[in-house]
């Protein structure tokens, strides 16, 4: 009976300097977190605009998950365009923006229901509620496909290769047995 040997071999490059890299912007994963800190600062203003005293409940919740939102894409994405997230690749990043993007589709699903209660009320509220759902769906997308990303090992920015080997290993005649 032969036994085959397989052997996986996992090559990891990254780029060891920090460097501006306009080109993130023009790729899928850069245009998506453009798009969310874009419509995460035009549901704050949508909100913002109707709900002059942000400590009522809807209006607060709406605001912080907005923000929140905002100001952490907007790290990311100035750690990507300067290669920082390459530079800690021993960091798992693709795990907690994984984390981060599905507890935010949550957050805006939950938000953005919240303002369209008020929308008969006035129409900022409606308007907030649809970039909420738009963010929701923002979010979402970018955790499913942090999700694929992640379960097939690759890693936030730079290159992982896997190469795979297999040889059979030869045992000896195989005689029938009787």
């Amino acid at each position: 009976m032969a036994t085959v040997t397989v052997s996986a071999t996992t090559t990891t490059k990254v780029a060891p300097n920090i460097r501006f890299d306009p080109s993130y912007a023009k790729t899928i994963p850069g245009i998506l977190k453009i798009a969310q800190a874009v419509v995460s600062l035009i549901g704050f203003i949508c909100i913002q605009m109707v709900a002059g005293d942000y400590s009522r409940s809807a209006s607060g919740w709406f605001i912080f998950v907005a923000m929140t939102a905002f100001w952490v894409v907007l790290v990311l994405l100035v750690l990507y365009l300067f290669h920082i997230i390459e530079k800690l690749h021993f960091i798992p990043w693709l795990l907690g923006e994984l984390g981060f993007t599905a507890l935010w589709t949550v957050f805006y699903f939950i938000a953005a229901c919240v303002v369209v209660a008020k929308s008969g009320e006035d129409a900022g509220w409606g308007a907030g509620a649809f970039f909420g759902f738009v963010c929701m769906a923002l979010f979402g997308y970018d955790a499913f496909t942090k999700y694929k990303l992640w379960k097939s090992g690759a890693i936030a920015q730079g290159e992982r290769t896997t190469t795979t080997t297999s040889s059979p290993t030869p045992t000896g005649p195989s005689y029938p047995t009787y």
